[in-house]
């Protein structure tokens, strides 16, 4: 199991970032606005990170510290998630977003995500 879900974690990971780059307008919104003027810089670093640590889970040697780095790297998202949660209602991409999808995300999904990496440090 633990494998499968290792490399579920690299993909998840790897498409994530180049997701950044194939579609930087879908992230755009996301970034609180005491950021935007670094909004492409944050976009790409974001994306050119999460690529990084998923190729860095691959390797035992690297797996340990690519683990705490995109734990990192979700705790940083955080004011991204209370900014969503503010906004309230809005359209992300083709999906509809909301104080209660916000809020699933931030306290659900992302505590799961932190687990899942923290989990397969080792």
């Amino acid at each position: 199991m633990k494998p499968i879900l290792l490399y579920l974690l690299i993909a998840f990971y790897l498409f994530a970032g180049f997701n950044h780059f194939i579609n930087p307008r879908f992230y755009s919104p996301l970034i609180p606005p005491y950021l935007t003027q670094w909004t492409y810089s944050i976009n790409m670093i974001s994306g050119v990170a999460e690529i990084v640590l998923a190729l860095c889970m691959i390797f035992p040697s690297t797996r340990m510290l690519a683990s705490y780095g995109i734990i990192a790297l979700l705790i940083a998202f955080i004011p991204a998630h209370i900014y969503m949660i503010q906004l309230g209602h809005f359209n992300l991409g083709k999906f509809q977003m909301t104080p209660t999808i916000g809020w699933i995300r931030l306290l659900m999904i992302h505590p799961v995500l932190i687990a899942w990496a923290y989990w397969l440090r080792n």
